[in-house]
């Protein structure tokens, strides 16, 4: 009896010695992570893309997607309103910098710390938390933004809003792109 106890004290030790393995992902999971990949690829590093490209249905809420064409469209005919201007030399509103990140050089890399979705009968939100590093400037920077989601009738997983760390002048993305519009308003 006590070589069976010994021989179950070894096995249960290597069991739970075993490297913490990963666990799977679910869909909500893989979505969600997808398209936080989809988000950092596409617009992450640069202000630049936002005028090159249209904003991806299958990315941006409707809610936030309307708020980034409407901030465009807004630089877009300050620029050449001031192109045609007397004085074509100043310089006109631009979204510049990294407007999904909290700092405006933007990062260098992330990591998809965690994810958290939340579903009821009515919608779905979830949460994720983005490690990111810039090594480029001085000193080197780190900090955690959190991505805000939203799925609503089974649409699909869609970035809502992102809350940015305390290195930001905002709070979050929304609050930017409102302050944006709201300055071009006369």
């Amino acid at each position: 009896m006590k070589h069976l106890f010994f021989c179950l004290g070894i096995f249960l030790l290597f069991v739970s010695c075993k490297k913490n393995e990963e666990k799977p992902k679910t869909n909500d999971e893989a979505e969600i992570t997808k398209i936080t990949a989809q988000l950092y690829s596409d617009y992450g590093k640069s202000g630049d893309a936002l005028y090159n490209k249209p904003f991806d249905s299958l990315l941006f809420s409707p809610a936030l997607r309307q708020m980034l064409g409407e901030a465009i469209k807004i630089s877009k005919t300050d620029i050449e309103k001031v192109k045609k201007s007397a004085h074509p030399d100043e310089k006109p509103m631009l979204i510049e910098g990294s407007l999904f990140t909290s700092l405006y050089e933007g990062y260098t890399s992330y990591k998809i710390q965690n994810v958290v979705a939340l579903n009821s009968p009515t919608a779905s939100t979830a949460t994720v938390q983005v490690l990111l590093e810039n090594d480029s400037v001085s000193p080197k920077q780190m900090w955690t933004d959190t991505i805000h989601l939203i799925n609503t009738s089974n649409s699909g997983w869609r970035i809502d809003n992102v809350s940015f760390d305390t290195i930001a002048n905002s709070k979050d993305l929304k609050t930017n792109l409102n302050n944006f519009i709201s300055a071009a308003q006369p």
